[in-house]
């Protein structure tokens, strides 16, 4: 497999810069061997794509397409902490979709998110996950993604 930066050049996707915190956190921290994102909305130069319930006033493919948005954000936060190619596999995705109450289909919307980490890491990109349907999000976002990866060391190996 390609470097993760070739891979996302071949998809003809640019990591964006890093989405402005909207209270008391950083976007990502490392911690040995592994990058903590802090969830990550659907930010698009600095404007939040969509607002609303998955299931009323966003469907559920739009909101695909901004799990997918989430999932770009997180890898701009850990390219901005560690580079994009010391990642060695996605280890976890936890996504959360502010949805109606009779709105089922969270995992089908957080695909958007676990697809697209696939397409960048190929096999690395397989991952542990949660698809987590909430009331309310952020700025009434109607998704939010956080990741977990594992990264190289300084020196290249796995590890700190």
């Amino acid at each position: 497999m390609s470097s993760a930066s070739s891979r996302l050049a071949e998809l003809g996707v640019e990591l964006p810069s890093v989405p402005t915190p909207l209270a008391s956190y950083v976007p990502a921290v490392r911690s040995g061997s592994h990058v903590y994102t802090s969830g990550q909305l659907p930010i698009v130069a600095g404007q939040l794509q969509a607002t609303g319930k998955v299931g009323a006033e966003v469907t559920a493919d739009e909101a695909t397409g901004y799990a997918r948005t989430c999932a770009l954000n997180a890898l701009a936060a850990v390219h901005a902490l560690v580079g994009i190619d010391s990642v060695v596999r996605v280890v976890k995705v936890v996504g959360f979709v502010a949805s109606t109450p009779d709105f089922t289909g969270q995992p089908a919307v957080i695909n958007g998110a676990s697809n697209f980490l696939g397409e960048v890491f190929g096999d690395a990109g397989f991952h542990a996950r949660s698809a987590v349907g909430v009331a309310v999000l952020p700025l009434d976002a109607p998704v939010e993604v956080e990741i977990i990866v594992e990264v190289k060391g300084a020196d290249g190996t796995i590890g700190d």
